[in-house]
This record gives structure tokens, C-alpha cells and sequence, in this order.
């Protein structure tokens, strides 16, 4: 699994750029190519805009800062494309499409010509994937995929070398959490991480350890989606409502509902 990485990594020809957003994946990417080619034949790059959750770009900087690799944060903007706002079932072909163009204009202004994503096996087999096409037209270079990798294998990897992102539950951009037909606003995008940064400190006070959460704009209500066994637990929080409308749903209904990957991929 390391050679076949590492393989691949040394067939991307020299200098690259990876588009790193600071979760499992990229940071694998990062550090392999680190490893293998050298810190200063690699660049960091993550994108910055309203989609991107508060304190992701801290914890990015630290592992690239550890790994020896300089990290640039170009802001980027899908919130003035049309087809993103829109928020259709191809809404990340669009955001993909305004953040590979920003990484890839950047890196040839510091003379990367190769971009990296971390694109791994099991996503390449989600149907639910359009970013992925906006790579592929790209030309980006996907050493994760290309090695076979997936996320479980990600995740052993990491942890065997010592990556602090080896357990860090998925973090999709928060667009993601609004549901398809809903304009995507930055109101929208603010709302939903504010909430969901409240809900996680609510829950840690009642000793209820989340790892994976979100809460989901239906427009006519919110969601919150826990890890299964913590649904009736934080459905009896007294609180909970009142925390939703601080940050910003107080005209809407709630439901706790068990948390499921890509569910709003699957509804109506």
C-alpha cells in the first residue's frame, strides 16, 4: 500500500501542487508527496471561501507547517457562479471547477504545473461525484486513486505514519448540508456552521461525544444528523432548540435523525 503510493506519487514527474483542504485524503497526499519528493518540490494549497467550516484552515496550516511545506490560501468564489447558488445535483462540478482553476492559475504563478487532488478509490466509484469530472477535465492527478487506495486504506496509512488526520471524521464543504433547489447563500453557509459548531460544544457539555455531525438546511426545518447511538441522548437535550436559533434557525422546526453520508443525495 506505502510502495504503491509512493509509486505514484513519483510518477507525477516533479513538483506538484496539492489541492488540500486539510481533511484524511489530502493530507495523505501531502505528506506523501513530502516524503517522496521532497518539501520544497511540494505546495499546499487550500482553497478559502464561505464553504469552507470555521477552524479547518487552522488545523490544515499546523500539518503543513509540520510536514516542512509551504501552504498558500487563495480565496476563491462559487458564490458568484450561478450554477453553485443554484444549487442543483451538479453544484460541486461548479465549486470544483472555481477551485481547481484558482489552485492550478497559482501554482503556475510558483511554478508548479502539477495539481493533486485526494481523490480515492471509493469516491470514484460514488455515483454521486460530479467534482470528480471537473478534475478529469482538468488534468489533475489523482495518486490516491491511482494507487488503488481507499478511504479505509487511507486511514491505516495515516495512522501509520503518525498523521493526525487519520481518524478526523469527513468534513464536506458546508454547502453540502443545504438541501438541492435551496439557494446557496453565504447567510445560508454561516447559519449552518455556526450551528453546528454550537451543537457540537452543547453536546460535548452533556458528555455525549459526537464524531460525526451535521445540520442540515431543508429549508422548512433543520436537521441534526448524530452518530446513531447518540440520537434519543441529544434529542433530550433541553437546549438544543435554543442553540439552533442562536445560530440562526429560530423560525424553524427541528428533528435529530441518525447521520448518514451523502443522505441528501438520496432525497427528494
Amino acid at each position: 500500500m506505502e510502495h504503491r503510493l509512493a509509486d505514484r506519487v513519483r510518477a507525477l514527474g516533479g513538483p506538484v501542487a496539492v489541492a488540500y483542504s486539510g481533511g484524511a485524503d489530502s493530507a495523505l497526499v501531502l505528506a506523501a508527496a513530502a516524503r517522496v519528493l521532497g518539501p520544497e518540490q511540494v505546495l499546499a494549497v487550500t482553497a478559502v471561501s464561505e464553504s469552507l467550516a470555521d477552524g479547518e484552515l487552522l488545523a490544515a496550516r499546523r500539518l503543513a507547517d509540520d510536514l516542512g511545506v509551504t501552504h498558500l490560501t487563495p480565496r476563491t468564489h462559487e458564490s458568484a457562479l450561478p450554477g453553485y447558488r443554484a444549487n442543483g445535483p451538479d453544484r460541486c462540478y461548479f465549486c470544483k471547477s472555481e477551485v481547481l482553476d484558482t489552485i492550478a492559475a497559482l501554482a503556475h504563478e510558483h511554478g508548479f504545473e502539477t495539481v493533486a487532488t485526494g481523490t480515492n478509490a471509493d469516491d470514484a466509484a460514488d455515483p454521486y461525484r460530479p467534482g470528480i469530472r471537473a478534475g478529469r477535465e482538468r488534468g489533475i492527478r489523482t495518486p490516491l486513486l491511482d494507487a488503488g487506495l481507499t478511504k479505509a486504506e487511507v486511514r491505516r496509512l495515516s495512522r501509520h505514519w503518525s498523521l493526525p488526520t487519520w481518524n478526523k471524521p469527513a468534513t464536506p464543504c458546508l454547502a453540502s448540508r443545504v438541501r438541492y433547489g435551496i439557494e446557496v447563500t453565504p447567510y445560508r453557509l454561516a447559519r449552518v456552521d455556526r450551528a453546528e459548531a454550537a451543537v457540537r460544544t452543547l453536546l460535548a457539555e452533556a458528555g455525549l461525544q459526537v464524531t460525526d455531525l451535521r445540520v442540515r438546511d431543508l429549508g422548512d426545518r433543520a436537521r441534526v444528523e448524530v452518530d446513531p447511538a447518540l440520537v434519543s441522548r441529544a434529542a433530550a437535550l433541553p437546549a438544543l432548540g435554543e442553540v439552533l436559533a442562536a445560530a440562526g434557525f429560530a423560525a424553524l422546526p427541528h428533528q435529530v435523525e441518525p447521520f448518514r453520508s451523502g443522505r441528501l443525495n438520496t432525497e427528494p
